[in-house]
């Protein structure tokens, strides 16, 4: 049959012919394509521009781009629920102390970040990342490390969350006058490490040859009296033993001598504090934690039912850090619902002409500056808080 013709059924003949055999015996053909189906100039074109679309998009769409696109990610109420194992339980669960209802949010802020190692950006990504006033592209290497591999950058962001969530625990239980004795603690072991045939993750550092560790920054100079590749002496707690071990050091960052491993604090708590923060990863959220910890040991409503949302590091002394992806976080707060958001003050000049509309921005440097803050939003009194 040719193309685009459509032949149908032979009709009784009506108009005097001789029916089958007679002048009409194939019955009547309707033309559909006047040309018998060729394509003319004008829909070739159409079609070359088709496919050179697809050969784009598909090209587009398989050639990786050395970038990392910020976006803004969800934020979470740390007074709130989180799903667990199919039921919804409170993502801080407090044993061991009293613990009270506490109303409001007070959210943690995320940024969702593509074009690290295992999540390559494409060059559509890029072009509709670079057209979104809310995402930033960057080079890759000034965000990750390119030496390191995905399950690497796993293993880091879940022990640095680890580690704001214990500091956080900490600062809140200080806050409310208990007693938190803090350890240095080995967090992390690198795969390079000689002295993962020593040490064990949670060893408690006592000594660095003579030197009594009380910060992780003592161990790091100590380690500075011994050469690169000898031995150093090290007196250790594990499981509430002291004993002294020999442990084999490597060459770190600038010639410095290191022992390959993440040094982090290990608390004696007086309760015990559960944080589930789902997937989330890294030290960002640790001033929100303290001030959810806080309310949930207080009684009455921190925030006054406000929604507040913030972001900053914590230290074990209650100092607030700064943090990246300043401008998808305060996106992602407005957006989210947050009318009131907490900054660390070392990002005010990132703050600065990027407060979307409705926001209202406070800067704090402690935890004692992002609690009075948080009860003066309560109170409707904000006129005398420091804004960047």
């Amino acid at each position: 049959m040719p193309a685009g013709q459509v032949v149908p059924e032979a009709p009784a003949p009506t108009d005097g012919s001789n029916g089958p055999g007679g002048p009409d015996a194939s019955g009547p053909v309707t033309q559909t394509g006047g040309d018998g189906g060729r394509l003319t100039r004008g829909n070739k074109i159409v079609l070359g521009v088709f496919f050179a679309f697809l050969v784009i998009l598909v090209v587009g769409s398989l050639v990786h781009l050395p970038y990392a696109i910020m976006s803004p990610g969800p934020i979470v109420n740390t007074l709130g629920k989180q799903p667990s194992n199919g039921k919804d339980v409170p993502l801080i669960r407090v044993e061991g102390l009293p613990s009270y209802p506490a109303e409001g949010s007070l959210d943690f802020t995320t940024v969702r970040v593509e074009g690290g190692p295992g999540y390559p950006v494409d060059v559509w990504d890029v072009l509709q990342a670079w057209i979104d006033p809310a995402r930033d592209v960057l080079p890759v290497d000034e965000v990750f490390d390119p030496s390191v591999t995905e399950q690497q950058v796993a293993e880091e962001n879940a022990v640095q969350m680890a580690g704001s969530q214990e500091e956080a625990t900490a600062v809140a239980l200080r806050a409310i006058g208990k007693t938190v004795p803090a350890h240095v603690a080995i967090a992390q072991i690198a795969p390079a490490s000689k002295a993962k045939d020593v040490l064990k993750v949670g060893d408690r550092l006592v000594k660095v040859g003579a030197t009594t560790i009380t910060s992780p920054q003592d161990a790091r100079e100590a380690l500075q009296e011994v050469t690169a590749g000898d031995t150093v002496t090290m007196v250790i707690e594990r499981g509430g033993k002291t004993s002294t071990v020999k442990v084999p050091t490597i060459t770190g960052q600038n010639g410095r001598t290191a022992l390959g491993v993440v040094l982090g604090l290990d608390h004696d708590f007086p309760a015990k504090i559960t944080i589930d923060a789902g997937s989330v990863g890294g030290p960002s959220a640790g001033l929100m934690f303290s001030l959810g910890i806080y309310d949930k040991l207080t009684p009455g409503s921190l925030t006054g039912e406000r929604n507040i949302a913030g972001t900053g590091t914590i230290s074990d002394d209650g100092t607030v850090g700064p943090i990246g992806g300043i401008r998808q976080k305060l996106a992602g707060a407005r957006g989210g619902g947050a009318d009131y958001f907490l900054a660390p003050a070392d990002n005010c000049n990132e703050v600065v002409g990027n407060i979307p509309d409705g926001l209202e921005v406070f800067k704090v440097t402690s935890f004692d500056d992002a609690k009075t803050a948080v009860e003066s939003i309560a109170a409707g009194k904000t006129g005398s808080l420091p804004r960047c």
